[in-house]
């Protein structure tokens, strides 16, 4: 994950819309007050507005999944696009468990590069 906050993240993506602090809350039916607050994160970011985020800048997966890991990391807790599939699958929540106590990063490694290779 880039050395990047959320809040840098979102400003950087307004700025480069041109779109105002302004127009942003508006379009995130949130106070300009509180939009400035959390680009200056001083505020976390409500995790409703960031379906809004990805459609008003029009993110790709890439740059979606960032925002999800930002947010994360912002708010201290798992990526808000991952919970859902963690506790819908058993075998998910086995897996994470014994990759804490077993898996190193090269296993982390191998397990990505093995999926990633099924296309």
């Amino acid at each position: 994950m880039q050395n990047k906050t959320f809040g840098e993240f979102i400003a950087q993506k307004r700025k480069s819309a041109g779109i105002t602090v302004r127009s942003m809350a508006e379009q995130l039916d949130i106070s300009p007050g509180y939009y400035g607050d959390i680009e200056h994160n001083r505020r976390i970011p409500p995790t409703e507005t960031l379906p809004k985020f990805i459609q008003i800048f029009h993110l790709g997966d890439e740059e979606r999944i960032l925002l999800f890991d930002l947010a994360g990391k912002a708010r201290d807790e798992v990526s808000p696009d991952l919970p859902g599939y963690i506790m819908g699958n058993d075998l998910v929540r086995v897996a994470l468990r014994v990759a804490k106590e077993k898996a190193s990063q090269d296993d982390w490694r191998r397990f990505i590069d093995d999926l990633e290779s099924k296309g």
